[in-house]
C-alpha cells in the first residue's frame, strides 16, 4: 500500500473555495477591484490567483475545515503515512494552511505559471511521487483524472462516487451534504422578512380598507424583501471571517461552508432583478426611487459604515424608517412628522439594542472588541444608556401625538390612544430588561416576531386602536 496520502484543499480539507474567499476579501478591501478581475483572468487562471494573492490576507484559523478529513489525515499520519497538501489555490495559501494545521509534511499550490488543478495536478503528482505511488483525497469531477493515476481514491461523501465509476475507490469520507434548497432559504433569511411588515404601517395608520391598497403593499413587501435578501447574501459573502468568529453567525450557510460561495454569485443578481422588476411593473416611481436609496445605503453600510461607531447605528435606524416611507409611497399615503420622529427614535433604540447584545456576547467570551465593528466592550454601559434614552424619547413622541389634533380628528375615542403609550412603554422596557439579562438575540426585530409576549402587546394595541376608531 502507498505510504503517501495527497489531500486536496477546496471542498475537501475545507468546505469552501479559497479562490472565491480571496475574491470577496479583495472586493471588501476595495470594490474597484471588481473591474480588474476580468482583466487578470484574461491572462489565465493561474495569473488571476497570483494577482489576487498579492493583495489579500486571510486568517487560516477561521476557515471552515472539514473535521472528518482532518481526523482521517491524522489517523493516516499516525500509521506512518506521509501527508501532502496539493491544491489549485495559490502556493502562499497552501503554505499558510499547512503551517497552521501542522498535519502536512509538504504542501504544493498554484504559481503564476501553473494552475495546479485536474490534469496539471495529476502530471505534477506523477512526476513528484510516481504514477500509482500515492493515494488521493478529493471531492470534485476535476479530481477524477487524478484518481485515475493514484493507487487509492478517497472521495468526499457528496454523491460524486455514486455518479462516477471510480475503480480504485477505497473509502468515502464524511457525511452527506445538507439540502441545498434549505440552505438557500436559510441564507436569504426569509424569517427576516418580518421587518418589512413595516411597509404596511402607513396604510394601517391611515385606516385604509380598500383591498387594492393591500394587494399593492403586498407586492411592495415582496419586492423589498427580495432586495433585502440580496443584501443579506452580499453581507455574508463580505463578512466571512467576522461571521466565523461570532458565536451564532458562524453557523450561517456561507460562513460554515455548508453552502458553496458560487451560489452567492447566482443569488445576488436574481434577487435584485426580480425585486426591481416587481417594483417597475406594479409600483409608483417614488417607491422605486426609495428602493434604490435603500439598496445604495445598505451597500455603503456593508462596505464601510458598519465599521464606523455611531454612524452604523444611525444608518440602521434610518433603514427601518425608510421601510415605513416606502410603504407610504407604495399606496400614496403621506407620512406624518409624528410617525417619522417616533420611528426614528424607536429604531435608533433597537439598533443600539442590537449592538448592546453583541457586546454582551463578547464579554461572555472574554473578547475585547466586537469583530468587524467599531465598539469595545467598555462601551456597553454607554450603549445601554443611549438605547434606553432613545426608547423613552420615542414613547414621549407618541404621547404628544396621542394628544395632537390629528388624533382628535382620526379617532372617535382619542383618549384610548393614551393606553397604547402604556403598552409601548411596557414593551420597550421589557425587551431592554431581557437584553440586560442576556435573553435577547442580536436582532430585536426578529426576536419580537417570535416572542409571544410581543404578539400579545401588538394584539392589544390593535384592539385599542380599533376601539378608538369605532
Amino acid at each position: 500500500m502507498s505510504n503517501i496520502i495527497v489531500c486536496d484543499l477546496d471542498g475537501t480539507l475545507i468546505k469552501s473555495d479559497m479562490l472565491l474567499e480571496s475574491v470577496f476579501i479583495l472586493i471588501k478591501k476595495n470594490p474597484i477591484y471588481i473591474f480588474l478581475l476580468p482583466l487578470w483572468l484574461l491572462k489565465g487562471k493561474a495569473q488571476l490567483k497570483d494577482e489576487i494573492n498579492k493583495r489579500v490576507e486571510f486568517n487560516p484559523e477561521t476557515l471552515p475545515y472539514n473535521q472528518d478529513v482532518i481526523d482521517f489525515l491524522n489517523i493516516k499520519k499516525s500509521e506512518g503515512n506521509k501527508i501532502i497538501l496539493a491544491t489549485a489555490s495559490n502556493q502562499n495559501i497552501a503554505t499558510k494552511i499547512s503551517d497552521y494545521l501542522g498535519i502536512f509534511d509538504e504542501s504544493y499550490g498554484s504559481t503564476s505559471e501553473l494552475n495546479l488543478k485536474s490534469k496539471n495536478k495529476r502530471d505534477f503528482l506523477n512526476e513528484k511521487f510516481g504514477k500509482h505511488q500515492y493515494s488521493y483525497v478529493g471531492d470534485s469531477s476535476a479530481d477524477l483524472i487524478v484518481w485515475e493515476d493514484s493507487q487509492y481514491a478517497y472521495v468526499m461523501n457528496n454523491g460524486l462516487s455514486e455518479k462516477n465509476n471510480i475503480s480504485n475507490l477505497k473509502d468515502v469520507i464524511g457525511e452527506k451534504s445538507k439540502s441545498t434548497l434549505k440552505l438557500i432559504i436559510k441564507e436569504i433569511r426569509v424569517y427576516q422578512w418580518v421587518k418589512n411588515l413595516l411597509l404596511f404601517i402607513p396604510a394601517l395608520m391611515a385606516h385604509k380598507t380598500n383591498l387594492d391598497f393591500y394587494f399593492t403593499i403586498s407586492i411592495a413587501f415582496l419586492s423589498f424583501s427580495l432586495l433585502a435578501s440580496s443584501v443579506y447574501v452580499l453581507n455574508d459573502l463580505l463578512d466571512l471571517d467576522a461571521d466565523r468568529q461570532h458565536p451564532r453567525k458562524k453557523n450561517r450557510p456561507f460562513a460554515s461552508g455548508n453552502l458553496s460561495l458560487l451560489y452567492g454569485f447566482v443569488l445576488l443578481p436574481i434577487l435584485i432583478i426580480i425585486s426591481f422588476a416587481l417594483a417597475i411593473m406594479f409600483l409608483p416611481f417614488e417607491f422605486i426611487l426609495t428602493l434604490l436609496v435603500y439598496y445604495v445605503i445598505t451597500n455603503l453600510y456593508s462596505f464601510k459604515l458598519k465599521r464606523m461607531e455611531l454612524i452604523d447605528i444611525i444608518t440602521l435606524a434610518s433603514l427601518y424608517t425608510i421601510r415605513i416611507i416606502s410603504g407610504g409611497y407604495a399606496v400614496d399615503v403621506p407620512i406624518s412628522p409624528w410617525m417619522l420622529a417616533f420611528s426614528m427614535f424607536l429604531f435608533l433604540s433597537l439598533a443600539l439594542l442590537k449592538r448592546y447584545t453583541e457586546l454582551l456576547s463578547m464579554i461572555k467570551e472574554n473578547k475585547v472588541k466586537a469583530s468587524g465593528r467599531g465598539y469595545h466592550v467598555e462601551d456597553i454601559d454607554m450603549i445601554r444608556g443611549f438605547g434606553t434614552s432613545s426608547a423613552y424619547i420615542a414613547i414621549l413622541v407618541y404621547a404628544l401625538y396621542a394628544y395632537s389634533e390629528q388624533v382628535q380628528i382620526l379617532y372617535n375615542k382619542p383618549s384610548l390612544m393614551w393606553l397604547v403609550a402604556v403598552l409601548l412603554l411596557y414593551w420597550i422596557t421589557r425587551i431592554w430588561l431581557l437584553a440586560h439579562r442576556g435573553k435577547m438575540t442580536d436582532d430585536p426585530i426578529v426576536f419580537t416576531g417570535k416572542d409571544p409576549n410581543s404578539w400579545i402587546v401588538g394584539l392589544l394595541i390593535g384592539i385599542l386602536m380599533l376601539w378608538a376608531k369605532i
